[in-house]
């Protein structure tokens, strides 16, 4: 019996670093996989534990044949190693923090995927995205402006394989929430 991919997305500061880190136990004792994305930006950055390379020994890796996915976003690259496919097969779960914009690519690798999409108020995103300070108002703004956008289009498609996480409250709302999902309950918003 193969596993699950579970595919969580989000707009930059709705908190899937911090649900991933919280939630990180109890999806282990679950059996479901954790992936550690390798992205083109250094280790020392603040944000996930991913696994940091250049551009250069990140086009090596893809090319040679070492993700399941890839993609670029933000002016990084992102990919999720080929061993998901090993640990689905083997009937394992997996949870990856995966990309709104590459989800149809995904969904044509992974007919089968769970999509999760953690959403947040805008007005509590706006303001963790300021307290971050990597971006200007302007560009935060647009940020907001593509996120809705985004938001509307997929949840217009009315996906069953969507589930919908509110990560407006506390984290350990969002954390049972996330679980529920993973072990097939009823969503809470």
């Amino acid at each position: 019996m193969a596993g699950r991919l579970i595919y969580l997305i989000g707009p930059s500061g709705s908190g899937k670093d911090s649900l991933l880190d919280a939630a990180r136990t109890a999806l282990a004792e679950r059996g479901c996989r954790m992936v550690r994305r390798v992205i083109t930006r250094s280790a020392e950055a603040v944000g996930e534990a991913a696994q940091g390379v250049s551009a250069q020994q990140f086009a090596e890796m893809d090319a040679q044949g070492a993700f399941a996915l890839s993609w670029h976003a933000n002016g990084l690259a992102y990919g999720i190693p080929r061993e998901i496919d090993e640990w689905l097969a083997a009937g394992q779960d997996v949870l990856v923090n995966g990309s709104r914009g590459h989800l149809p690519a995904t969904r044509l690798r992974y007919p089968d995927l769970l999509v999760l999409l953690l959403t947040v108020d805008q007005a509590v995103l706006r303001k963790r995205l300021l307290a971050r300070g990597r971006e200007s108002v302007t560009e935060i703004e647009a940020r907001l402006a593509r996120n809705a956008r985004f938001s509307e289009r997929v949840l217009a498609d009315r996906d069953p394989a969507l589930h919908v996480i509110d990560n407006s409250g506390s984290l350990e709302r969002t954390v049972q929430c996330l679980l529920a999902c993973v072990d097939g309950q009823p969503v809470c918003a």
